[in-house]
């Protein structure tokens, strides 16, 4: 992941290094000793490849109208729109999947074949009331978190209730749920030395589907950690602006299939809200001149569960 990008933009990546305080080449090249399987190894390693990516978008040509990113994907997304530098925003991840990976309550499934209001009325009638939704990735794709021992006991009435599949993810805690609550708090802390600049063009938010308010990213941030992500909404209110064009930038197309599947089942979901987003037009910290011609309605994330 990332051979061609590291070659070609050495400088940022002598930055990651510096904040990491270890090679991130070596990590995604070699990784003899496994730690990318590690949240805390992960989420630097992917916001890293993914600000490559947008910055090897930028030098084609353009810079998209409206951003947004799943779940660690928003941090790029973020870093894309200006709130931070690279380094911050190495730094910011950094932080979080060192937090992240102290927590050990609880995991995580997919519901796959079900809506959300089905999920919903299955953990009900189980009286489930341990279990969150985490992840609304898409129409039918819910993804739950929670203790392991009761999800697992939620396995057998999701199948019965038509589910086309209940599979438990390998991931080391109850992400995006109220079982986050410490690793919360303790990123708040973190966050008060960080500052955001204005946004260059609207980035929506996971916790609300709305675009961020450059005063409020930081509390977005926290509550994201403790919050369902709302991908499904996010890309219907993105389907509601005037021929909508996606474009998913990183390794990977599991966003883009998710957009194919929300658009072809669900309406867009009405209102403009282009106008709470910053007009800033200053260019991106840490990147050329040369890269800040238009590209319209890119939309960029990255998914992943953490």
């Amino acid at each position: 992941m990332g051979a061609a990008l590291f070659a070609k933009y050495p400088d940022a990546v002598a930055t990651a290094d510096r904040v990491l305080g270890y090679s991130v080449t070596d990590l995604c090249l070699e990784n003899a000793d496994q730690r990318l399987d590690r949240t805390e190894y992960t989420q630097p390693a992917l916001f890293l490849v993914n600000a490559l990516s947008y910055m090897e978008k930028l030098a084609e040509g353009g810079r998209p109208d409206i951003v947004a990113g799943h779940s660690l994907g928003e941090y790029s997304a973020l870093f894309a729109a200006g709130a931070f530098d690279l380094a911050t925003g190495i730094a910011l991840v950094k932080r979080r999947g060192e937090l992240m990976a102290r927590s050990s309550a609880g995991g995580m499934a997919a519901v796959m074949g079900l809506t959300e209001s089905e999920v919903a009325e299955v953990l009900r009638a189980e009286g489930a009331s341990t279990i969150d939704i985490a992840n609304l990735n898409g129409p039918n794709q819910i993804v739950l978190a929670g203790p392991r021992e009761d999800l697992l006991a939620c396995k057998e009435p999701f199948l019965a209730a038509k589910a086309r599949s209940f599979v438990s993810l390998r991931v080391s805690a109850a992400f995006h749920s109220r079982y986050m609550a410490d690793t919360a708090n303790e990123f708040r802390v973190f966050l008060r030395d960080i500052r955001m600049s204005p946004l260059q063009f609207p980035v929506v938010s996971n916790v609300d589907a709305l675009p961020h308010e450059v005063e409020t990213i930081a509390d977005k941030l926290v509550a994201q950690i403790v919050s369902p992500v709302r991908w499904t909404e996010t890309v219907r209110r993105l389907m509601s602006l005037d021929d909508p064009q996606f474009e998913e930038v990183g390794p990977g197309k599991v966003l883009a299939g998710l957009i194919r599947q929300i658009q072809k089942v669900s309406e867009p979901l009405a209102g403009s809200f282009l106008g709470r987003a910053s007009n800033e037009t200053a260019p991106s910290p840490g990147l050329a001149p040369q890269h800040r011609a238009a590209l319209e309605n890119v939309h960029h994330g990255q998914n992943d569960t953490n």
